[in-house]
């Protein structure tokens, strides 16, 4: 699949005069990365929010991204897929890049939407960081193709490189089938390694995580945890479940509610969700699943769950109504493929975590997944008879419900707090920034 004809041009050049030395010790930050705002899940949002809060704490923040199209894989209105563009958002310059969406993403496909973006992205990036001469250029993988498009603006400016790792998308498009080919594998697991080796730091999301970083050749002190967060005061404790989304959608208040919210796509596994409404639904059990979020999965789990009366559906919901969202549960589900453990963490466990609702999540024992969830959720086997058996525990049993909540709560207040874990970044930022001027890197 070819990318589209603008990827062939040159984006407009930056004119921009540079801009003066920041006051007091803010730093200029570039950061590459596929998904930004207005998209509301995934990676785009914790993206986001580490641009706005540097930004707040007296950082220069610039951003290079793809045009808003996830979870939909649909560029939005008001965006092209087809130019390089200039938006400011929220006080922070976005430079949008031509990206290849294609409508049903395949594996084939899939790489040539990431590569489109690594190709869009790197002569913006370098037009960005001859201007804005940045401390440190970021990049978020996925896609890791926006690796390269961040080597080459670091090296125009001299500055220090980050990669972020939200998830090895390499392993997961061989592990979950998406591609075959074994010596295509190699290669890029080769690539990938390479480019690993390039950066001043790499982080990914949970000390699993970390663990494969320094399998795949990263060496100690570069590899760093960088985990994801959640805003505890955004995501307070409603005191019960009982909230206008109950009204809406006419559940009893006797009904337990099952919530799964997010990205609909392939390494979800969610096909085990429609295996949980019918066997709910065989139980004749007083719970009623809430399946909220949109993706290329969606219209297959419709199809499965028609005609359960217990099943209710919802599009993706706003930034706005996510706390009344989450508490709404009474079970929080986290379904995940198998061949899916410590390549990603999923983020939406942060959001559980943070409502004070226990978690159901598909996770191997010993994997990262099943050890972020134990002692505030139950983790069970991939499949959906032991989700629904876990639904069915925990849906006749309040009590129990409510302390694995509260322990939840608090762990998202201990490990998963936002200022904590931006704060540990922007120390990691200062000792990378540091040790390679001090090292001699070229001025800038």
């Amino acid at each position: 699949m070819s990318p589209p004809a603008a990827l062939l041009e040159r984006p407009e050049p930056v004119t921009e005069a540079a801009e003066g030395p920041l006051p007091g010790p803010g730093r200029r930050i570039l950061i590459v990365a596929l998904n930004y705002a207005p998209e509301l899940v995934g990676c785009a949002k914790y993206t986001t929010e580490l641009a706005e809060d540097l930004l707040a704490r007296g950082h220069a923040v610039e951003v290079v991204a793809g045009p808003p199209y996830y979870p939909a894989w649909e560029v939005s209105a008001g965006h092209s897929g087809a130019r390089w563009s200039r938006e400011v958002v929220n006080g922070i310059p976005v430079h949008r890049t031509p990206l290849y969406v294609p409508r049903q993403p395949t594996g084939v496909r899939r790489v040539a939407h990431l590569a489109s973006f690594g190709l869009a992205a790197a002569p913006a990036a370098v037009a960005v960081a001859r201007r804005f001469r940045p401390d440190l250029v970021f990049a978020v993988a996925p896609t890791l193709t926006a690796a390269g498009a961040a080597l080459a603006a670091a090296r125009v400016s001299g500055a220090a490189r980050w990669l972020h790792i939200q998830d090895f998308e390499v392993d997961a498009a061989f592990d979950l089938g998406l591609l075959r080919n074994r010596r295509v594998r190699g290669a890029a697991l080769g690539l990938e390694r390479r480019v690993l080796s390039r950066f001043d730091r790499v982080s990914s999301i949970s000390p699993a995580m970390v663990e494969r970083l320094a399998a795949k050749g990263v060496v100690p002190g570069r590899a760093v945890e960088f985990r994801n967060w959640v805003d505890v005061d955004a995501v307070r404790v409603l005191p019960d479940s009982h909230t206008a989304y109950r009204r809406e959608l006419g559940l009893p208040a006797d009904r337990v509610v099952a919530l799964y919210s997010g990205n609909m796509a392939g390494k979800q596994g969610l096909e085990a969700l429609a295996e949980v409404a019918a066997r709910l639904r065989a139980a004749d059990a007083p719970v009623s699943l809430l399946l909220c979020g949109d993706g290329p999965a969606r219209a297959a789990l419709e199809t499965a769950c028609a005609g359960m009366d217990s099943v209710r559906f919802l599009p993706l919901q706003p930034l706005a109504r996510l706390e009344e969202l989450l508490g709404t549960a009474d079970i929080h589900l986290l379904p995940q493929r198998p061949e899916a453990a410590d390549l990603v963490l999923p983020s939406k466990l942060t959001g559980m975590l943070a409502s004070g609702r226990p978690v159901v999540a598909m996770a191997e024992p010993g994997s990262g997944l099943a050890r972020e969830v134990e002692g505030c959720g139950l983790a069970v086997p991939a499949t959906g008879p032991a989700m629904a058996e876990a639904v069915l525990a925990l849906a006749a049993d309040p009590a129990r419900r409510a302390a694995l909540g509260a322990a939840g709560r608090a762990r998202a207040e201990t490990r998963w707090k936002k200022a904590a874990v931006i704060g540990g970044f922007e120390a990691e930022m200062a000792a990378v920034v540091g040790g390679r001027q001090a090292a001699g890197a070229p001025s800038r």
